[in-house]
Formats: structure tokens, C-alpha cells, sequence
């Protein structure tokens, strides 16, 4: 691993794309590196998780609303919804808004905590819909999948959005477009545009788990899920990207986060080597907060003991 110094620098100042973390990131993306064979089945061990968590939570209602919206983009080859015909296929940004919905409404899949908060199995939604209609394999959906883990957790590690009441799906826009530009075998430049798009573009408060909680709080991961699906999307067509999102002067960092005399310390693996960040993450028994899980233990055997008694 290499932990990378970010800060902010004046616009004066130019700074070369390889010392850009967007740039590093897309390095690590686009890396092809060797997969290890713990994480390929913890991958898919998540690929369950979520496909369970989903189904759980079909005929609520945010996951209803956001099937019915993705329903009204249907298209030949594209991808599949839960709940849904699988012989039916959708525009795979919108399979990743329903999908992505249904997955995270019951707050029951995996979590990484660090210097933020994070749900990784957010970026596997997205992924799935971009290799269903992309037809790609297993394999490289797998590659695409540890590495959208690999990047928001090293991405929770370094960087606190919490502390400014930034919501974490600023490190998932990033994630899952590194993810899809890992699993579409995409240039270095074009995954660096798109993570800086994604990034740019999943920038929202923390308002929406606080107060009066609303269904955002289902839809905001899948939200960014989409919302990074474009990004790839646009960039693939050409287009680029605010630049640099992460050290500029009206940057990310600057403007939003710890400001122009930030200093962030990113891990992230070196070029070539063995992504295995998703083994740090863990699921839930229940559908609680991380935090409470020995708490509901703790709670259930204190109930048991005192029926003994």
C-alpha cells in the first residue's frame, strides 16, 4: 500500500495529472492486477448478501416508486430488476436507481467504518446492471465489484466527510465509477474524467439521515450509483470532467470539506497489486446500525435470562 498526501493548490499552481488522486485511483482501476482468491469469493458472498437484503424489502414502499420509475425505461438488452420478469430488460442506469433502492432500504447490507461511514455493497447495483447490459462476464464483473470496494474503503480511510455533515455517497460515486471503468477494461484517462465527474456530481448533505427521515435515505446510494453510470457514460463519449476535483482551488476539499489547508493521507495499493480491501467489511445479523448489532445481542440475552427467572 501507498498512502498518498492530498491537499488543496492554488490554480496558479499546475498540478500533473499523476499526482492527482483521481488519478491514482484510475491507475488502480485500470491496473488489471491479479485477483485474489479470498476476496473473488467474498465478492460473491456479497453478490447474496444484496440479492437477499433486496428481496426483502420489495413491496416497500421507496422500492416500489423506484421500480415503477425504472419500469418506464425498458430496453432490449439492458439489465434486470428485482421483483421484476427477468426476461424484461431496462436501461441499466435505472436498474441500478431500482436495484440499488431496494437494496438499501432495510438498512441490512454490508458496512466499512474508518474515519467515515460507508455501506460497499451500494456499488454492486450499479455494477451488475452496467455488466448485464454490457454482457460481460462473471469474472469481469467480479474485478469491477473488488474494485469499487477497494477504492471506497481506502476512500472512508482517508477522507471524513462526516465531520463537515457530508453525506458518504461522496465516496461512492467515485468507487462505483472505478468499478465499472475496472470492469469495462477502460483507459486510465477515461476512468480519471469519470471519477472526478461522479465525484462532482455526489456532493449532497448529511440532512437526509437526520431530523425527519424521509425515503431519500433508501434512494441517495442508488442515486449516486446512477448518477456515476453517466459519468462513465459521458466521458466514454468524449466529454471530461471538473479538474482537479480533489486538490483544486474551488475543489471538493477546498470548498467543502477541510479547506484550502487540508492534508488527507489516502491509502491505496500500489500498481499491479492484489486488491483485498473488501475482507475488511462485514455484514449485519440485523437491520440496525453496525454500532447496535452487539447491543440487539446483548438485549435479546438479557430477555432470555430474565424468562429463566
Amino acid at each position: 500500500m501507498i498512502i498518498h498526501k492530498v491537499k488543496v493548490y492554488p490554480s496558479k499552481i499546475h498540478l500533473p495529472k499523476k499526482n492527482q488522486l483521481a488519478w491514482k485511483i484510475a491507475e488502480i482501476a485500470s491496473d488489471n492486477s491479479k485477483l485474489n482468491e479470498d476476496a473473488i469469493e467474498m465478492a460473491i458472498n456479497r453478490i447474496i448478501d444484496n440479492a437477499s437484503v433486496a428481496i426483502a424489502s420489495l413491496n416497500r414502499k421507496p422500492v416500489v416508486s423506484s421500480r415503477e420509475m425504472a419500469l418506464k425505461h425498458s430496453r432490449k438488452n439492458g439489465a434486470t430488476l428485482f421483483g421484476v420478469n427477468s426476461k424484461l430488460k431496462f436501461d441499466c442506469e435505472w436498474a441500478a436507481w431500482s436495484n440499488g433502492t431496494a437494496v438499501r432500504e432495510l438498512d441490512f447490507h454490508d458496512t466499512f467504518l474508518a474515519a467515515d461511514y460507508s455501506h460497499p455493497g451500494d456499488n454492486i447495483p450499479p455494477l451488475i446492471s452496467v455488466a448485464q447490459q454490457n454482457k460481460k462476464s462473471g469474472l469481469d464483473l467480479l474485478r469491477g465489484i473488488i474494485t469499487a470496494y477497494e477504492v471506497q474503503v481506502n476512500l472512508v480511510k482517508g477522507i471524513c466527510l462526516h465531520k463537515h455533515k457530508v453525506d458518504h455517497i461522496a465516496h461512492l460515486g467515485p468507487s462505483v465509477a472505478a468499478g465499472i471503468g475496472s470492469m469495462l477494461r477502460l483507459k486510465t484517462e477515461t476512468i480519471y474524467q469519470s471519477v472526478q465527474q461522479a465525484l462532482h456530481t455526489t456532493i449532497s448533505t448529511r440532512q437526509s439521515r437526520k431530523g425527519e427521515i424521509s425515503s431519500w435515505k433508501a434512494y441517495a446510494p442508488a442515486h449516486a450509483g446512477k448518477l456515476a453510470i453517466e459519468a462513465v457514460d459521458r466521458v466514454m463519449r468524449g466529454e471530461g470532467a471538473p479538474s482537479p476535483i480533489y486538490e483544486g482551488e474551488d475543489s471538493v476539499i477546498a470548498r467543502i470539506l477541510d479547506g484550502k489547508k487540508a492534508l488527507y493521507k489516502v491509502p491505496l495499493p500500489k500498481k499491479g497489486e492484489t486488491k483485498k480491501a473488501i475482507l475488511e467489511t462485514y455484514t449485519k445479523e440485523y437491520s440496525a446500525e453496525y454500532q447496535s448489532q452487539a447491543l440487539i445481542d446483548l438485549a435479546k440475552k438479557t430477555k432470555k435470562e430474565s424468562q429463566k427467572s
